[in-house]
């Protein structure tokens, strides 16, 4: 895959932005207090959102693109700047508890007019690629008793005498649930048959396949919701 310089660029700039407002929702949950709880602990966790939602999203993204030049389309990702904006501002309005998750797409031009199956494997492949991380991040948390104290660790230091410290975390147990919640939303919020996202076309070329997506997705979502499954 070739990649222009505006597309790296704004991949970028949708990477860390997402991963940002995804942290306020993790650091506002895990505090007892969001106004006295450290900012170290907004910053291991931003560290760890960067990597999972950044695998998602590019992953996301760059499938789409892999699967659009395969049928020998254009493509490349551009940011749709007021959906970044109501990105940002969802997630600090509702410390985190709501995103509206809209920050770009892949453009796609093609040369030719493409059939529907092509058209929906195209928009498939995004979630479908979420899903198989989500389940990949999810063997990690399952195996992560297997590391013992290698994953135990605390960040902190000192400041004029004044210690900062973050919560004690497993980086295992950190990486693996917030890999699975992301990847399992990202999906699943793509997969709603509306506007631009995905779910519009895959809907339009097969319903069985978009039904099926949706139940794993949108089925585990609602399970862990209603405490029926938990990550404990």
């Amino acid at each position: 895959m070739k990649f222009s310089k505006i597309e790296l660029r704004d991949l970028a700039v949708c990477w860390v932005t997402l991963s940002l407002c995804f942290s306020v929702g993790v650091f506002f949950t895990k505090a007892h207090d969001p106004f006295t709880t450290s900012l170290m602990n907004f910053f291991v966790v931003s560290m760890a959102t960067l990597l999972t939602m950044g695998a998602g999203f590019i992953a996301h993204e760059l499938s789409h693109k892999a699967v659009a030049q395969h049928f020998r389309c254009w493509a490349e990702f551009r940011t749709w700047v007021p959906g970044l904006v109501i990105s940002i501002a969802t997630a600090v309005l509702s410390f985190g508890t709501f995103i509206f998750f809209a920050p770009g797409a892949v453009h796609v031009m093609a040369y030719r007019d493409l059939t529907r199956q092509e058209d929906g494997i195209i928009s498939t492949s995004g979630p479908a690629a979420n899903l198989l991380l989500a389940a990949l991040f999810l063997g990690l948390y399952s195996i992560r008793h297997s590391f013992g104290m290698a994953g135990e660790f605390m960040w902190g230091f000192d400041i004029f005498g004044h210690s900062i410290s973050s919560y004690p975390y497993n980086i295992f147990t950190l990486l693996g649930r917030l890999g699975f919640q992301m990847n399992l939303w990202m999906c699943a919020f793509n997969l709603i048959p509306y506007g631009p996202l995905d779910g519009v076309k895959i809907f339009a070329w097969n319903k069985m396949g978009w039904g099926v997506l949706m139940a794993l997705s949108w089925g585990t979502i609602i399970l862990m919701m209603l405490g029926i499954v938990q990550l404990l």
